[in-house]
């Protein structure tokens, strides 16, 4: 089996940056609104039905993704049929300034409870990816994937079933959370990548969104609102 189909077949932040493009994306800053600040780095702008950057990969058939209206806002669906597809954009963003990743999502259909820290179960209906890179020695890529648990505690954090250590997990969401109703995320990515890593790490390199269902087969669905990075 060659390289690229076993890394195919892995759902690792190790492999998402070996395929993603060699360019980067300029981020789009806007106005933070508070006095002293950095202004924001805007990274998904789904809100203005735009997609510029952003590319897809597929791992185990396509998830299908596209913006929609919901109300009076625009918004990235994704919808995954026993598929593994993610979008993904290559930022530099320095945490040192901006450490902090916003988003809004929800869950319209989730999975029932799996056995997520195994292969069979490492699905979710909604994640996003943190990935800083690893150069040439790519077996240095580390990830977070800060996803919507079918099973764990939010909160919890455990190495990803497929790439050990070097991709680890964190519930954002958990079954306790209700489907259909948006959420309002804020992570300090700067903190979360020291206290899992154990090191300081300056800057991230790519986010990614995937809603997959490939290792269980099911039918899940779940929409992301906008992403950016702040200073506070």
């Amino acid at each position: 089996m060659s390289t690229i189909s076993v890394l195919k077949r892995i759902k690792s932040p190790f492999c998402l940056f070996l395929l993603l493009s060699p360019l980067f994306f300029a981020p789009t800053q806007t106005n933070a609104g508070q006095k002293n600040l950095p202004p924001a780095i805007q990274v998904g702008f789904f809100s203005e039905n735009n997609l510029d950057g952003w590319e897809e990969k597929e791992f185990v058939n396509q998830s299908n993704y596209h913006l929609v209206k919901q109300g009076d806002q625009m918004v990235l669906h994704a919808e995954a049929e026993a598929s593994a597809s993610g979008l993904f954009k290559e930022v530099v963003i320095d945490l040192r300034t901006h450490p902090y990743i916003n988003w809004q999502w929800k869950v319209e259909k989730g999975h029932p409870s799996l056995a997520e820290r195994t292969n069979d179960g490492d699905d979710y209906a909604a994640r996003i990816y943190i990935v800083v890179k690893g150069g040439l020695a790519f077996w240095k890529t580390k990830a977070i994937n800060y996803v919507w648990s079918s099973t764990e505690k939010k909160g919890a954090t455990w190495p990803s079933a497929f790439a050990g250590k070097n991709a680890m997990l964190m519930a954002i969401r958990s079954p306790e959370d209700k489907q259909d109703i948006w959420y309002q995320e804020k992570r300090n990515v700067y903190e979360d990548l020291k206290i899992l890593f154990g090191k300081e790490i300056k800057e991230i390199h790519a986010v990614a969104i995937m809603t997959d269902s490939d290792n269980s087969k099911g039918s899940v669905s779940a929409s992301y609102g906008d992403i950016s990075f702040t200073a506070d």
